[in-house]
């Protein structure tokens, strides 16, 4: 007597693995929206980042009498930048694809214009005013489509990116009244 063995369905073409495809993300957010999560995301990385790397050029490069200030302002914005950079890209990675992670990749996604030269201090703080404000906008693009698709995680990381750019830039921004 013969035993009949069932065997189980057929992965369908979307659920089969392929040899690079990551295992199926069930989290509660669908794909199409974890898309478009994940592109808003990469371009606040982008910015994140852009703004980082501005912020730490000045840090080093940052002369006259207000120096000793900025230079230590400076290295508090550039750190505080390094680890969102850490937390955006990690998000990127929980919702299930890759971070952008390469000068080419940011150049292309960010809408931080790159500074040529260095600045006199004042334009430094200037610029820097201007690069936290356009993270804090770009911040809010994402926001919506993370509402609509509940999810919590990235707006709560939003809300808190913003208050940070939105703090810094008033901070920077009160050096330059006179």
């Amino acid at each position: 007597m013969s035993k009949t063995v069932k065997k189980p369905a057929a992965p369908t073409a979307s659920a089969a693995p392929t040899a690079s495809a990551a295992p199926r993300i069930d989290i509660g957010i669908n794909e199409k929206d974890r898309i478009k999560i994940t592109a808003g995301l990469s371009r606040l990385l982008a910015d994140t980042y852009t703004l980082y790397l501005k912020t730490h050029s000045f840090h080093w490069n940052v002369t006259g009498p207000m120096f000793n200030t900025l230079h230590l302002m400076f290295e508090t914005q550039y750190n505080e930048l390094a680890l969102a950079v850490d937390l955006l890209a990690e998000r990127i990675r929980a919702l299930g694809y890759p971070a952008p992670g390469t000068y080419s990749e940011f150049a292309k996604l960010t809408s931080i214009p790159e500074t040529k030269g260095v600045p006199k201090a004042e334009e430094m703080i200037a610029l820097l005013v201007t690069g936290q404000e356009t993270v804090a906008r770009t911040a809010r693009e994402v926001f919506p489509i993370a509402e609509a698709a509940n999810d919590e995680a990235t707006t709560d990381l939003l809300t808190q990116r913003l208050q940070v750019h939105e703090k810094t830039a008033w901070m920077l921004r009160s050096l330059l009244e006179n």
